[in-house]
């Protein structure tokens, strides 16, 4: 029972990774494809998925096509009963399933003037007053789901349900472009940065290179506020401490000094997503630590 999900961009495609993390962050069963969404094969791609015309899309195991992220979590909540996509409580699951839907059709002047992008971080960056008053709200909504229902973990009631993931990307936004906040959303934002599943995302987006690069801001460039990767680079000799890779097992065939060491993978995929955020991956660092 796999579910498959089509996703435009990991740097830049915010509802893609809502798409992503509603499967990975609940141990769905899924594999995914990227549609080229800056390649100019986009529309052609899509062809095959109607009646899909943005991304994500997914098609279930059944054969159906969902078109639309909220789509797409209502009805993985609906075909998994057993899994916690929302708290158990009814009030507490109310305010979840609310706060979902509206990350889902709100905050536009966010959304407009603070597009995503997740390779650095803007300095100097000047939100207007539509941009504020839709991060008030958010506050405001983060605010009382963590005061009323979030002490027992990081996240907005506590576990991680669909309201975390569906506000992943505005975490995102708050760190890229350093925007206002307050303790309460740092401490929220820092949850996300650290989370492994969207630094794994975030390095599998580092992976692609842009020319020109979509988004620019006239702006100067800073470190990534998240955690600091381990020093990583690329390298063309060598020898492989490892002979195998350590995600898909195969014969390894590029190679990447990491931490100081020379360590094999058996693709430039699997190389440079770890040589991104060497600790984002529990498979890689237990070849590390061994």
């Amino acid at each position: 029972m796999t579910y498959e999900l089509f996703i435009g961009d990991r740097t830049f495609s915010s509802w893609s990774m809502r798409g992503w993390l509603m499967l990975e962050c609940f141990g769905l069963p899924f594999k995914s494809e990227l549609i080229g969404l800056y390649a100019g094969t986009y529309r052609d791609e899509l062809a095959a998925l109607a009646p899909a015309r943005t991304v994500p899309a997914m098609r279930c195991p059944h054969g159906g096509i969902l078109t639309d992220s909220l789509a797409m979590a209502e009805t993985l909540a609906e075909a998994h009963p057993d899994i916690a996509f929302y708290p158990a409580d009814p009030k507490a699951r109310a305010l979840a399933r609310s706060m979902t839907c509206e990350m889902h059709s709100g905050y536009s002047a966010l959304r407009d003037a603070c597009p995503q992008m997740l390779a650095h971080s803007w300095g100097g960056y000047v939100p207007n007053k539509s941009v504020v008053s839709d991060l008030e709200r958010i506050e405001e909504l983060w605010s009382l789901a963590r005061s009323s229902y979030g002490q027992d973990g990081p996240w907005l009631f506590g576990s991680y349900t669909l309201a975390d993931a569906f506000f992943a990307p505005v975490a995102g936004r708050i760190a890229t472009y350093g925007l206002p906040v307050g303790k309460v959303a740092q401490d929220y934002v820092a949850a996300h940065l650290a989370h492994l599943p969207f630094r794994q995302w975030r390095a599998m987006g580092l992976t692609q290179s842009y020319d020109p690069m979509p988004y620019r801001e006239d702006l100067p460039e800073r470190p990534w506020p998240g955690p600091a990767p381990l020093a990583a680079r690329v390298t063309a000799s060598g020898t492989a401490e490892n002979d195998t890779c350590p995600y898909s097992g195969d014969p390894v065939t590029h190679l990447a000094d990491i931490a100081g060491r020379n360590f094999g993978f058996c693709n430039a995929f699997c190389r440079d997503k770890t040589v991104a955020d060497p600790a984002a991956w529990p498979k890689f660092m237990a070849l590390l630590r061994h």
